[in-house]
């Protein structure tokens, strides 16, 4: 037992890391913080929340008006939700700025945390059963049936009936609440593979000679992290707690009435805009599919030393980013000219940045080798 405790604090307290890293660094902490704030938020929410097609949204309503401090833990999930996201792109970006896609297995669990995620809030957004949820939740599941011969049953099962039902609100509930359980033994396993490879840093050299015990030097730093966010969370869910809802959400989902425009949540912006901008479904959904799996092949860059500071991956890192922020502007407008253009330049130079990236590091060794 001694030795299993003395083991567990070498590795969390006296884990030897880069005493260059920034609070870049931090992101990973505060995605750990915020995914315990989702977990304890909609767990309380879970006590009082009816999976019902006819009860769902009103028992939202009850929550806010009823349930004492309803109101808070609603606010804190929704808006929970936004800053999870924000800082797992924060997270994925300063993995690819410092090719730390390099630590392969670390980097491949991340990917896969981040589309278990994605998962996790596509079904919470369905539950409130307002208009945009119900759309949403439409439009999404109805990709399925552009899988060749079993698309339609698909979504018919998927769906438990011929269209979004009460199992469908049931079965999407209860994945809702079991899938962040799996996000938490993810998270673990991502840990594993970091503390088994220790952290990147801004340098991309890997020598012991420049580490520091992990506490109590970046514990602090940590816990400045947490201050400084949280405060930042704060003032959202209670001075603007629907600055990132849409406004068709507050009217009862209604099957008959189709909103002007149908749109996910921003976080899925920029894929939205990758698939609306293909104008065949099918290579829509692969564009769609591709834009996050295309993660997963970031490691084939084998590059050890870090060369972002060189001017050409540096404009192909800033091209990346600012084609991700304007999709996400564009997945929110209307499918019309001059927009579904843009989407389509923006989609093709997304796509390009991350296959450069990705091929560059062999690209480099080659030119080295020369």
């Amino acid at each position: 037992m001694n030795n299993m405790l003395k083991s567990l604090k070498l590795e969390l307290l006296e884990l030897p890391t880069p005493i260059n890293i920034s609070y870049l660094w931090n992101m990973g902490s505060i995605l750990g913080l915020f995914l315990g704030v989702q977990i304890l938020s909609g767990f309380m929410l879970s006590m009082h929340y009816c999976p019902s097609t006819s009860m769902a949204f009103m028992s939202i309503i009850h929550i806010m008006q009823n349930v004492n401090s309803g109101w808070l833990f609603h606010n804190i999930h929704i808006n929970g939700a936004t800053m999870f996201f924000m800082s797992m792109y924060i997270h994925i970006a300063r993995g690819i700025y410092f090719n730390s896609f390099n630590l392969t297995n670390t980097w491949m669990i991340g990917v896969s945390i981040f589309l278990v995620s994605m998962a996790t809030a596509f079904l919470g957004y369905v539950l409130p059963w307002g208009q945009m949820s119900f759309w949403g939740a439409t439009v999404i599941t109805n990709l399925l049936s552009t899988i060749p011969y079993l698309g339609n049953d698909i979504v018919m099962w998927v769906w438990g009936g011929f269209s979004i039902n009460n199992s469908t609100l049931n079965r999407f509930y209860s994945l809702h609440f079991i899938l962040p359980f799996l996000i938490s033994f993810m998270v673990i396993l991502h840990l594993i593979f970091l503390h088994d490879t220790g952290s990147s840093n801004p340098l991309g050299t890997n020598s012991d000679m420049n580490k520091i015990p992990f506490h109590y030097y970046f514990t602090i730093k940590d816990i400045l992290g947490f201050t400084i966010i949280m405060i930042i969370f704060m003032i959202v869910i209670l001075q603007y707690p629907y600055v990132f809802s849409d406004p068709d959400n507050f009217t009862m989902a209604n099957p008959m009435v189709t909103p002007i425009h149908i749109q996910p949540e921003w976080y899925f912006l920029f894929a939205y805009a990758i698939l609306r901008s293909i104008p065949n479904k099918l290579g829509g959904v692969l564009a769609l599919v591709s834009s996050i799996f295309i993660l997963y092949f970031l490691p084939l860059n084998k590059m050890e030393m870090n060369t972002n500071f060189y001017p050409t991956n540096q404009i192909n890192f800033w091209l990346l980013m600012n084609s991700f922020i304007i999709l996400t502007w564009v997945g929110a407008q209307s499918i019309e000219d001059p927009f579904v253009l843009i989407s389509q330049i923006t989609a093709l130079i997304y796509f390009s940045t991350l296959s450069l990236i990705s091929i560059s590091g062999s690209l480099w060794n080659k030119m080295i080798n020369l």
